[in-house]
């Protein structure tokens, strides 16, 4: 960088050009700060990188060691004190505190080694750092927003210093990954979340805006705590909790222009409520309906590749019929009606089963969500979630009487210690009857609530599974045999969504830019990749793989007319001149 161009500043305000304010001036500050306030701002800190110059220019002689390190050696002791940290939740703990510190390095060590520090950073070990939240807790990140607040609500987000927010991830922590209700616990998802916008698809983290909406928690153990850093109250009748998020929607609306409210970890219920709300008139999505429903639809895109299927002719069963379910139904659907296919014609290939037995036409109470999805069929009895194993007749019976192509796991649901899954021997060996390569994908998280583990899977199918989960698994080696278990996972899609919308300042988030990013990433799988049983591209090149995707979803935005940017003659380039790449800048 020229001797004459500062740093910018990295939350928004303006540059600042040193020659033109003189010499003097010119060595006086960095974003309006000089000596301990830059050490102390983690979004401009270069911690030990500052050369003589700047050090003598800032006033940090004597505030910081006399040696001065590059960003590779300032990394090198990050990577070393890592590994004296004994659990993941540990090099968690660590690397947010780097955050705090230093935002430049923390990014730095994410990329230089993403399929080793994304899981970190977020799933799986994000799940055992929100249950811990409040006991963790070092230093606030992002903003927390009171239904105490509620008539107020634009002037606290007025609050937050960057003027441009691109993003917000907002949750209200009532569905945490397969945990439940957390409530203020739940924060460390959206924050989780943007790490991962910036880390794998290079959104500029300094418009990304975590946000947790409290309206309280259920979950009496929260409230019980000492630590617990929510409302100490019961959650809201809905019209009360929905007014709420009505007022913060409109208020984002005039105080961000241009940001894209991305809903995160809602209860189901209230995450399709909220989603088909808002989404013919804000720029939003929820990624636990349509990132994950793309995520697993790029999955069965390239399954069927190894089945040698089409989507149009697959049956597919779900165990679960949530939010995940019904977005990943509805994706299925609006796939198939781009092939040409009646959307009536594609919702009876697919079935479901939630807690109350197979989803059912005439079932009393039944969902408004589910009802496109409720078949003329025989009911079956409810569930009983203290011996899952005992359920597994009824879906075995269920895949005796539909013989689904596919099983897709979303139930969420905990298993009581040493009961069985729910993807049982006889579910999978019923499945495996009717298909040459039946397709399970198994995706409730954490690990103890997967319904059927890789080397069951692979066990119990003679080694016939196209095989995937909710979270990483290592190789499994089964009768000579070495299987790649594949992580649906949807780091690989909402941060090229996001940063496509970033790029493009879309208008509106649509299914359709879902649809692409699916394609996107399952063409990203090489032939070679897919004869081992990938699904989806390995995550050490997960820049280069959202890079690609964020430019497919982006031309679909041009093209659908949602960009209230110019269009780019060259698409690739325009994708990749946004692109934030985390090292130093001269600065004196």
């Amino acid at each position: 960088m020229s001797k004459t161009t500062s740093v910018l500043d990295k939350r928004g305000t303006e540059t600042t050009n040193l020659e033109k304010r003189g010499p003097v001036a010119a060595a006086a500050t960095v974003a309006g700060k000089r000596g301990i306030d830059i050490l102390h701002d983690p979004t401009i800190n270069k911690a030990t990188a500052y050369t003589e110059a700047e050090r003598q220019a800032l006033g940090l002689v004597g505030l910081i060691p006399d040696a001065t390190e590059s960003e590779d050696l300032q990394l090198r002791r990050v990577l070393q004190q890592l590994e004296h940290k004994a659990t993941d939740l540990e090099r968690y703990i660590f690397l947010i505190s780097l955050l705090d510190n230093d935002e430049t390095l923390f990014y730095r060590t994410l990329v230089s080694d993403p399929a080793r520090f994304l899981p970190i950073v977020y799933d799986p070990t994000i799940g055992y750092a929100c249950l811990k939240f409040g006991h963790i807790y070092r230093r606030a990140r992002g903003m927390y927003l009171s239904i105490t607040r509620k008539g107020h609500v634009k002037e606290v987000l007025r609050n937050w210093p960057v003027k441009d927010v691109r993003v917000i991830c907002v949750t209200n922590g009532g569905r945490i990954l397969g945990l439940g209700d957390l409530g203020a616990n739940g924060m460390g998802i959206p924050i989780g979340k943007l790490q991962l916008y910036a880390a794998a698809a290079g959104v500029p983290p300094q418009g990304l805006l975590p946000l947790y909406l409290d309206a309280g928690t259920n979950n009496q153990a929260l409230l019980n705590d000492p630590l617990y850093l929510g409302l100490r109250r019961q959650r809201p009748s809905t019209d009360e909790l929905y007014t709420f998020v009505d007022e913060f929607v409109e208020a984002v609306q005039e105080v961000f222009p241009n940001c894209c409210i991305h809903f995160e970890d809602w209860t189901g219920t209230d995450a399709i409520a909220l989603l088909a709300r808002y989404r013919d008139e804000v720029c939003c999505y929820n990624d636990d309906i349509q990132g994950t429903a793309g995520v697993v639809l790029a999955g069965l895109i390239n399954a069927l590749k190894i089945t040698g299927g089409q989507l149009k002719d697959q049956r597919v069963l779900f165990l679960g019929a949530g939010s995940a379910a019904i977005g990943l139904a509805d994706l299925i659907v609006s796939a198939l009606g781009q092939q040409g296919v009646p959307t009536e014609t594609a919702r009876q290939q697919i079935r479901m089963f939630d807690t109350q037995g197979l989803v059912v036409a005439g079932r009393p109470g039944l969902a408004a969500h589910k009802l496109p999805y409720a078949h003329k069929l025989p009911p079956s009895k409810p569930f009983n979630h203290l011996d899952p194993a005992s359920e597994c007749p009824q879906i075995a019976a269920a895949i005796e009487d539909f013989k689904p192509t596919a099983l897709i796991g979303v139930s969420g649901n905990a298993l009581p210690a040493n009961s069985g899954r729910l993807f049982s021997r006889e579910v999978v060996e019923a499945t495996a009857r009717f298909n040459a390569r039946p397709i399970i994908f198994a995706l409730s998280n954490p690990t103890e609530h997967h319904e059927c583990l890789p080397e069951q899977a692979y066990a119990w199918s003679g080694g016939k599974a196209v095989y995937a989960s909710g979270v990483p698994f290592p190789p499994v080696h089964q009768g000579g045999q070495t299987f790649l278990p594949s992580q649906a996972n949807n780091l690989y899609i909402f941060p090229a969504v996001g940063m496509a919308v970033h790029a493009t300042n879309a208008k509106r988030v649509t299914d359709e830019m879902f649809i692409e990013a699916a394609h996107a990433v399952a063409d990203q799988v090489s032939p070679e990749q897919l004869k081992l049983g990938m699904l989806f591209p390995p995550q050490s090149n997960i820049l280069e793989t959202e890079i690609k995707t964020a430019v497919r979803v982006a031309r679909m935005v041009f093209e659908s007319n949602l960009a209230r940017v110019a269009r780019p003659a060259d698409c690739e380039a325009f994708i990749r001149s946004h692109v934030y790449k985390p090292d130093y800048h001269r600065i004196a």
